[in-house]
């Protein structure tokens, strides 16, 4: 490919994405023009593996279509592997691999030969689909079920399958949506160990997910997207210790008592919020803190110290109120 890429804040020659004021908005009948994707930067390197985090109608999936090169943007400017998916969707989709949300195998084939099939759409020869197909068969654990109809497969092994099939044209680019939803914590750990494999090989990864355990796990560097924009971007340890700090005590004292306590509190680690059923301390010393709270003459009916999550993270930039897309 001929690449020609704009200059990279984060030192990289050759960013995989590039977007500058990236903006995409949808005219409706009732509220005027509606921006999912308001004027947001992204810069992704080759072979990282980058996260985008938001609740539903954050913007993440208008995002993650627009770098797949299937939705065209409204204003700002965008690179995908240093050509401009306005113009070359073709191309840039040539050399992209997508794993969506939801599985779209072909049922009535078998698992080989829904790789196979898919290997054709772009192109390959007979004599090149033979060995990448096994050697995909290989790398989802999926030999043994190489004659086997989609529909007789586990929920992990469609996952899988679905992976493979996306790595049959050999991308640069890889985009995952929501990659575990529905599985259950084994199938989970086989997915990542897959994805930990490909980042390896130096495939670039791009996904979005609602498990904050599996974007620690698996993102070196993510955004968190609230509202159509980026409301913070760091890799997961730098994002926990801006806005959450080390550890968090969680103690109960009753839905009644809460508000009651909360001024007794008052000094106590960073931060403090109060839930309906809980009250929570965002502190450095979460056992020091525990002590001074029973030390004030105050029990709690539960307590709870641990170490501060992307999930706390999450939920502070974004709020705890459900969004319906």
């Amino acid at each position: 490919m001929d690449v020609a890429f704009p200059p990279g804040r984060h030192g990289w020659l050759c960013p995989v994405i590039w977007a500058r004021d990236l903006t995409k908005s949808y005219a409706t009948k009732t509220s005027g023009d509606v921006l999912a994707v308001d004027s947001i930067d992204l810069e992704v390197g080759p072979g990282e593996s980058f996260g985008i985090l938001g609740a539903n109608g954050a913007g993440k999936s208008t995002t993650m279509r627009m770098i797949g090169a299937t939705l065209q943007r409204t204003s700002g400017e965008l690179t995908i592997l240093g050509h401009d998916p306005q113009h070359e969707g073709p191309l840039i989709r040539a050399h992209l691999g997508v794993v969506p949300q939801q599985d779209t195998l072909d049922t009535d084939l078998t698992v080989r030969e829904n790789i196979y099939v898919y290997g054709r759409y772009f192109g390959l020869s007979r004599a090149e689909l033979q060995p990448r197909v096994d050697d995909l068969l290989d790398f989802a654990q999926l030999q043994d079920k190489r004659d086997a109809k989609v529909d007789s497969l586990s929920g992990g092994m469609k996952r899988r399958l679905t992976i493979a099939r996306s790595l049959v044209n050999e991308p640069s680019l890889l985009l995952l949506d929501e990659p575990t939803t529905g599985l259950d914590p084994q199938a989970r750990h086989l997915l990542w160990d897959r994805l930990f494999r490909l980042r390896e090989t130096g495939v670039t990864l791009v996904l979005t997910t609602h498990y904050m355990d599996e974007a620690e796990q698996l993102c070196e560097r993510l955004v968190v997207m609230d509202a159509g924009r980026i409301v913070a971007e760091g890799s997961p340890a730098h994002l926990i210790r801006t806005h959450a700090g080390r550890e968090v005590v969680e103690v109960r004292f009753g839905a009644q008592r809460s508000n009651e306590v909360v001024p007794h509190l008052a000094g106590i680690g960073q931060r403090t919020e109060v839930l309906p059923d809980r009250i929570l301390l965002y502190t450095e010393a979460g056992e020091a803190d525990l002590h001074e709270i029973v030390a004030r003459g105050l029990t709690p009916t539960t307590a709870l110290v641990r170490r501060a999550s992307l999930e706390d993270v999450f939920l502070r930039l974004t709020g705890r109120t459900l969004v319906d897309e």
